[in-house]
């Protein structure tokens, strides 16, 4: 009987472990950064906390598509426990009262669990924590130093403001016909990096107004044309100039850092891409700042079980541990202290991997927040700023186009 008995006693223990897992389903955005990096953090996760079963929704292919599928959802009643979010975009979440705030559960305890102020204002709105950075990243140049040989230049001479770039660029887009010289993102996050270099802003500090309709905003639109017109920059969309840089058919692209291990993976043997520091446009640096692209975390269940277990979820994935998983996997820049100071999670990496140590260099120095547009029209709006950039690098004025641009964004935003 003994042995029966055992089995049951195991059986009823096993039952009573199963009643006890707490499921909470995560959202997250764009794929081929982040869905090998996804699973990762779940299964550490997991392997820590054997209460908690963590559910990877299907992926939404942009932070914009994410936050429309969970507005839809939040009608449906069909929001997930936790989301990642565009560092832009969980204002709109908020808006909607569907965010529940995290301060309770970082208590006084946040700067000693790695979040400085800093951080911690990446997902603050009124006083209040509604998101938690889990990736940084910011606009940097990959360059394709075989392509520079070729032009005539060097990568120890590599030019450090944008009429330099332009220049080599130039000269590679003139070494034949299968090459382009350089090539950058028709977007609002990509414009408010070369505003940013200008020393400008898109919004002032109470964001009652528009502020990038002025001599900053004019040089960093006018950089488009520029591209095009003096560097022979090609029309093509993302995900041609994604799969173009890798491919070794493109000298200099201007984009996130987080797509970083992406490019050394598809280079391959080919060639090694160099990470080169976003040019500085202004002599007050003072003024500078590089919009923090990348995510932040938020909790959505109003379930008190759940918010339990999203916390710790959440606690983890933005704490050392997660981050040095983020970091080593996707090239995002950290959004904990704790990861960059104590050399145990990061030296190493770092000492191997140069180009990771430049851009997250950039995102200490320059890093700021990436201005989300207020209201029900926020995410609109930014597509009205891609057209307008089209329109600059298809031949238009830059400074007449920037000027109709703010008057429209402005009457679009209720600020008139």
């Amino acid at each position: 009987m003994k042995p029966v008995l055992y089995a049951a006693a195991l059986a009823c223990v096993a039952t009573v472990a199963h009643a006890q897992e707490t499921e909470i389903r995560v959202h997250y955005a764009i794929p081929t950064i982040w869905a090998e990096t996804q699973q990762k953090l779940a299964d550490a996760f997991m392997e820590q906390h054997p209460d908690i079963k963590v559910v990877i929704d299907g992926p939404a292919e942009s932070y914009a598509d994410g936050v429309q599928r969970l507005l839809r959802e939040s009608v449906a009643g069909t929001t997930p426990d936790v989301a990642y979010v565009g560092l832009n975009r969980w204002r709109i979440l908020e808006d909607r009262g569907l965010t529940q705030p995290l301060d309770e559960y970082l208590g006084d305890q946040a700067e000693a669990l790695g979040y400085t102020p800093a951080l911690l204002s990446l997902g603050q709105y009124e006083g209040k924590q509604h998101a938690l950075g889990t990736s940084a990243s910011t606009l940097v140049m990959y360059v394709n130093p075989d392509l520079v040989e070729k032009a005539g230049g060097s990568m120890d001479t590599f030019p450090t403001t944008f009429d330099g770039v332009i220049e080599l660029a130039a000269k590679i887009n003139q070494l034949d016909d299968k090459t382009d010289g350089v090539w950058i993102g028709r977007h609002d996050w990509r414009f408010q990096s070369l505003l940013g270099s200008h020393g400008g802003r898109p919004m002032n500090e109470n964001e009652s107004d528009i502020t990038f309709d002025n001599e900053a905003g004019f040089a960093a639109a006018g950089l488009y044309q520029r591209f095009a017109t003096e560097a022979g920059m090609k029309s093509y969309g993302q995900n041609e100039a994604r799969q173009a840089f890798p491919a070794g058919t493109l000298g200099i692209m201007f984009e996130s850092s987080s797509l970083q291990k992406a490019f050394e993976a598809g280079a391959g043997e080919a060639f090694a891409p160099v990470v080169k520091p976003l040019p500085i446009a202004t002599d007050d640096t003072s003024r500078v700042y590089f919009p923090t692209g990348g995510s932040g975390i938020v909790m959505l269940t109003k379930d008190a079980d759940k918010q339990a277990a999203a916390w710790e979820y959440i606690k983890y994935v933005t704490g050392p541990e997660g981050q040095k998983i983020i970091v080593e996997n996707t090239g995002y820049a950290p959004a904990n202290a704790k990861v960059i100071e104590d050399e145990s999670y990061l030296g190493e990496f770092y000492a191997a991997n140069p180009n990771s140590r430049i851009a997250h260099t950039q995102v200490a120095t320059y890093a700021g927040p990436w201005y989300a547009y207020p209201g029900a029209e926020g995410v609109a709006v930014t597509d009205l700023i891609a057209a307008s950039l089209v329109e600059i690098t298809e031949g238009e004025d830059a400074k007449a186009t920037i000027e109709d641009l703010a008057e429209t964004l402005r009457l679009q935003l209720g600020m008139k």
